[in-house]
């Protein structure tokens, strides 16, 4: 009896499953159906001319639609994810002319700029012709068998009200199919919606091509940077120095006590100079990175953190120093959100190798709600990993605790 019960149930849950996969699938085919009765109802050529191009305005505005319910149906019930392989629209940036610049062409506003990328995007990117070649398949496939079950209903229906032995042939048809009528659709989805080779070479190229311009525009901004901390610091406190000794060296033989003050002070001046370069060198390459690796210098940064700091690390491998700089100042900028924004008291430490992939992860205490944005700390983050193929991943509950892990592919040495 309980399994009479189950098989019931899986039935119309097949049927219902059935129906959504039909009526989806249909949703082109009925636009064009709707074309060509219009065309025959006008009874003129030209004029029936009209509902074609609207037709093909129509697939083309659903094809994106009908694939992203398939993709969830799919993913819904039977944990099958497809990814989309959409192109992502980058970055549009103001001009010093007041227009905006998607990378193509001008715009007057930042909503005409990314809505014109976002077109154009639709109209090359690849996976639109994948689309509309899947809403042309999926009917005469998926489409067509899960219409079984409900052709049986109708056909038993008919059958009844007529009083014709068909009617039991047809319901039947619809019981015996109703839990496997909708099952073609993952394979079909699968097949025809994922990224083809060429799709995936595109979008290869997309992202270094992305990763270059990420890595010359944060080139340019540390090299901005430095200049600029060298002419507000370090420079200015060497030409007062200057000053200050070409003074003294004038009043050594009228004024040896003020001649000894100002050496006092370009002494000091001198110091405070070193500790800025010293500065500007750990900020970029520190010293202790350089000479001990990666563990040793995330150590050294948690003893001088105001944070209570644990540090968990196996045996320290060496990696490339790019990776190496990369993972230490991404570790750095966790500690500095969870200090500063997080308003965290504790902060767990982890750095992990197995041979094939570097793995950092920084758990803080703090209230949470942090998330990857764009333009943020955690997107540059993101992106500077990118580089090296790496990942980072964040989970951060309202309440906290926050966990952002670091992965970046590499062997040691």
């Amino acid at each position: 009896m309980g399994r009479m019960v189950s098989w019931c149930a899986e039935a119309g849950r097949g049927f219902w499953r059935a129906c959504v996969v039909m009526v989806v699938s249909m949703l082109v085919p009925a636009v064009w159906g709707a074309a060509v009765a219009l065309t025959v109802w006008w009874g003129n050529p030209w004029a029936g001319m009209a509902p074609f191009v609207f037709a093909c305005l129509g697939t083309f505005a659903l094809s994106r639609p009908v694939c992203q319910v398939f993709r969830g149906l799919v993913r819904r019930w039977t944990g099958t994810v497809v990814p989309a392989g959409y192109r992502e629209a980058g970055p549009v940036t103001r001009m010093s002319t007041g227009y905006w610049w998607n990378g193509v062409s001008y715009a007057r506003t930042a909503e005409e700029a990314r809505e014109d990328q976002e077109l154009r995007n639709r109209w090359t990117d690849p996976a639109t012709w994948r689309d509309l070649r899947f809403t042309a398949i999926v009917p005469v496939t998926a489409g067509l068998v899960a219409a079984v079950p409900a052709a049986g209903l109708v056909v038993a229906g008919v059958g009844f009200a007529r009083a014709t032995p068909v009617a039991a042939l047809g319901l039947v048809v619809a019981v015996a199919a109703a839990p496997y009528a909708w099952r073609p659709v993952v394979p079909v989805t699968v097949r025809f919606l994922g990224a083809s080779p060429s799709m995936r070479l595109a979008d290869r190229v997309d992202e270094l091509t992305a990763q270059r311009a990420d890595t010359t525009i944060a080139q340019a901004a540390e090299i901005r940077r430095i200049e600029r901390d060298l002419h507000d610091g370090a420079q200015a406190r060497l030409v007062a120095l200057g000053m200050s000794l070409a003074t003294a060296e004038k009043l050594m033989d009228t004024d040896p006590g003020q001649a000894k003050t100002l050496l006092r002070e370009a002494r000091a001046g001198a110091t405070t100079s070193l500790a800025e370069l010293r500065d500007l060198v750990r900020g970029i390459s520190p010293p202790v990175l350089t000479e001990r690796g990666l563990v040793d210098a995330v150590r050294a940064m948690a003893l001088d953190s105001p944070l209570s700091v644990t540090v968990e690390a196996g045996a320290p491998p060496r990696l490339d120093p790019p990776i190496e700089s990369a993972v230490y100042f991404g570790v750095a900028e966790l500690l500095t959100n969870a200090a500063k924004h997080a308003h965290a008291t504790a902060v767990r430490i982890s750095l992990a190798h197995d041979g094939a992939a570097l793995v950092a992860e920084v758990e803080d205490d703090g209230r949470g709600g942090a998330g990857v944005r764009p333009g943020g700390g955690l997107e540059g983050l993101r992106r500077r990993l990118a580089v090296f193929d790496g990942t980072l991943e964040i989970s951060s509950p309202a309440d906290g605790p926050t966990l952002a892990r670091m992965m970046v592919p590499c062997e040691s040495s």
